[in-house]
């Protein structure tokens, strides 16, 4: 892994603001809620995503990912 793979966030934003981020270290993508509750790892950045999606309230819209 490259220098500029590691240690990257992205962060999940509603119509509300913030619902969630996802950090990548290790190789892994780790989900945490806004909440703070952290959701798991996982080995892509899309099956991260799909997972912080997956606790979203039923009916929520797709949020946004930026990485910051």
């Amino acid at each position: 892994m490259s220098a500029t793979q590691m240690d990257m966030l992205w962060m999940a934003y509603g119509k509300a603001g913030a619902v969630g981020s996802i950090r990548h270290e290790d190789d892994l993508f780790h989900v945490v809620m806004s909440d703070r509750r952290e959701i798991g790892a996982y080995p892509t950045l899309e099956i991260a995503k799909g997972a912080l999606i997956s606790h979203l309230k039923p009916g929520t819209d797709r949020p946004e990912f930026r990485r910051v």
